[in-house]
């Protein structure tokens, strides 16, 4: 199934090793994975580490309000019905095309009744949403394959400071490579609001040896660093927990971004998350 959407040409191609399961791809880059009849079924690495962080949140099965910012094939959202029965969830996605081949490809069932879709851009919607609202906001916003400007700056974080509340935590899915000045500033700009910042990536990311998706984990209290080094360390694809001293020195020096000068992610290398 091929169609253009609002940001380009979505594809939703099933998985032949998994009969009701889709991979969703925007201009050939991987968006979403959804396994219909088990959603808490999760391909990406990526989008485990986020789920890793929300197992963390709170004790397992507490319902959880959840802002998600980028919905794709509601994939999180699908996970944290299935996982925490009850959970009150905000999904924002700007792409309307998007949004209405996903419901009409691969809808949300029975179980998933108090997860609201928005059909609006990440950064308005929540310049509108209550104060102390959420748990937990995820921002996992891409165009294609690259995070918007105005999603990564002091200005945006300021007011996901304001909907998160003050025990909750905030989760980024942000994409770099050496030198890192994209990440290490969105650690600066993040800190600015959140003061207890980790990442999580695979080593040979952190290493600089390739292009590859990093999971921010922040928060106004002490974050569950053991329960996110031991879940990241027993995945398939094993990664890292970055904190501490090893944080502030793979930081040091990066200044947080405004909307004056923000810039989207970098653009992939050819091929780096490309599908056919």
């Amino acid at each position: 199934m091929t169609r253009a959407v609002d940001f380009g040409t979505a594809k939703l191609m099933p998985d032949v090793d998994r009969p009701r399961a889709w991979l969703l791809t925007v201009d050939g880059a991987p968006q979403s994975y959804v396994d219909l009849d088990e959603p808490a079924y999760l391909e990406f690495e990526y989008v485990r580490r986020l789920a890793h962080a929300l197992d963390a949140a709170a004790p397992a099965g507490l319902p959880l309000d959840v802002v998600h910012l980028g919905g794709g094939a509601l994939t999180l959202p699908r996970y944290l019905a299935a996982t925490r029965r009850g959970s009150r969830q905000q999904v924002v996605e700007a792409d309307r095309g998007l949004a209405a081949l996903v419901a009409e490809h691969v809808p949300l069932d029975g179980s998933a009744r108090e997860i609201a879709l928005h059909t609006r851009d990440a950064r308005a919607w929540l310049e509108g949403a209550p104060d102390d609202s959420a748990d937990v906001l995820v921002a996992d916003v891409f165009g294609g394959a690259r995070v918007p400007a105005h999603l990564t700056t002091a200005e945006f974080l300021a007011e996901a400071g304001r909907v998160v509340r003050p025990d909750g935590l905030y989760l980024a899915n942000l994409a770099d490579a050496a030198p890192f000045d994209f990440l290490r500033s969105q650690i600066a700009t993040v800190r600015g609001v959140f003061g207890e910042v980790s990442v999580i990536a695979e080593p040979g990311v952190l290493r600089g040896r390739r292009f590859g998706n990093t999971v921010i984990v922040a928060g106004r209290r002490e974050l569950p660093l053991d329960f996110l080094a031991r879940r990241v360390a027993a995945d398939a694809f094993p990664a890292r927990v970055m904190h501490g001293s090893a944080l502030e020195r793979f930081a040091a020096g990066a200044s947080p971004v405004y909307d004056s000068g923000a810039v989207p992610s970098p653009e992939p290398p050819g091929g780096a998350f490309s599908v056919g």
